[in-house]
């Protein structure tokens, strides 16, 4: 069977549009009325396990549990990012997802509930998951506490958005996040570069691909700003990410022994975070790097008839995620017509494989029983900015 693929698009759409772009998410077992009624909430094995349980159990318990579907800021991002790629699309004559004006309200709706939702108490603007988590037992992410990943994410779609509304207030508010990653997130020497943390909270400065997100958000600062010094200390995160990447252009997640997996959409966000570096910067000292991971990624995490893998060596969990990257990574690096191919082959799979009738993105597919529970920042909101970045690039280069 052919499969449609701006009709399945518009599918997911309409659906997201349905929930007003609010819904359950892997981590949200915290937000249960029903847990913070009891007293295990104060003790840190029971909050991992509830976590846990909800996150890996095929079967959704939140309605029953009392988690309400809310806004997360990263699916916002998600979705803001994919409405920017639907704007370029209508001002090109495609007006199946929209017109210029509709797509256009949307933008301005997701700018301003995006810098609504921004934590407060910080040096500079910083977002937040919405829900409580448990990071094993080292620490309690209160709600909103500001991350790197979901910062970087509010930043790129936020410039993005205002590169189409000239909105000054947007680009004013955005740039400033730089101030969150320089003065309020901790940094690591490591090698010639640094790392940055994960959060504000100490002791996690371990994982690359975060790192490399607060180098994205200061080259973003640069391109508007000009600071010198953003521009810097960005080089020196991308650095150190290069110095950790092996011969063969993988990287493993993480510095700790529990974090030395090699995976697929991970790969993907350092690939993306080097490359916007450089665009921002004008300094391409880093394409050898690029180029070498693209190989990589290109070759060990997808198979020839368009299966996405999670790991370089192992296939399931094949999670929404995997596929999704690919598009957007693709995009991002100029890659998508040379693996044109491949793209469409794992577009094709991944909605004959992973989307509902209903218009939904599953989470994970897995040898036993997958988990089908929809998402809408892990799942949905991923796929909905993969499928514009796959739409669009396939206008351009049909």
């Amino acid at each position: 069977m052919e499969i449609n693929i701006s009709n399945s698009f518009i599918l997911l759409k309409s659906y997201c549009e349905s929930e007003n772009f609010k819904g359950w998410d892997p981590y949200d077992g915290m937000n249960s009325k029903v847990f913070q009624a009891l007293p295990l909430k104060h003790w840190d094995l029971a909050r991992l396990a509830w976590i846990q349980g909800f996150k890996r159990s095929p079967i959704n318990f939140r309605k029953l549990l009392l988690v309400p579907k809310e806004h997360n800021t990263k699916g916002l991002a998600l979705f803001l990012l994919g409405y920017c790629r639907l704007y370029k699309l209508a001002e090109n004559g495609n007006e199946d997802f929209g017109t210029k004006d509709q797509i256009l309200q949307r933008i301005n709706e997701l700018s301003e509930l995006l810098l609504g939702l921004r934590s407060k108490g910080y040096s500079g603007s910083a977002w937040g998951y919405n829900f409580d988590w448990q990071a094993r037992r080292l620490f309690l992410f209160k709600k909103y506490t500001p991350t790197v990943v979901a910062t970087c994410f509010c930043v790129e779609a936020l410039l993005e958005a205002y590169e189409i509304t000239k909105n000054e207030t947007v680009l004013k508010e955005t740039v400033t996040a730089a101030d969150f990653v320089v003065k309020d997130l901790s940094r690591t020497k490591h090698g010639s570069g640094i790392i940055f943390s994960y959060s504000v909270l100490d002791g996690n400065n371990t994982v690359i691909n975060a790192s490399l997100l607060g180098a994205k958000i200061l080259s973003y600062s640069y391109k508007y700003t000009k600071n010198q010094t953003h521009a810097d200390l960005a080089k020196q995160a991308v650095m150190a990410a290069c110095d950790l990447q092996s011969e063969d252009g993988s990287w493993i997640y993480g510095l700790l022994p529990v974090q030395s997996w090699i995976d697929s959409f991970h790969t993907g966000y350092n690939l993306d975070a080097i490359q916007a570096y450089q665009n921002n910067t004008g300094d391409l000292s880093f394409q050898d790097n690029i180029n070498k991971g693209f190989d990589y990624y290109i070759k060990n995490f997808f198979e020839t008839d368009g299966t996405p893998k999670y790991y370089h060596n192992k296939t399931y969990p094949i999670d929404i995620h995997c596929p999704a990257q690919l598009f957007v990574t693709l995009s991002k690096l100029n890659r998508f017509y040379e693996n044109k191919k491949l793209a469409e082959k794992v577009m094709d799979w991944s909605v004959a494989n992973m989307q509902d009738k209903k218009g939904y993105f599953y989470y994970q597919l897995k040898k036993g029983i997958s988990s089908k529970i929809s998402y809408m920042r892990w799942s949905n909101a991923f796929m909905f900015h993969a499928m514009s970045c796959y739409v669009k690039e396939n206008q351009t280069n049909s």
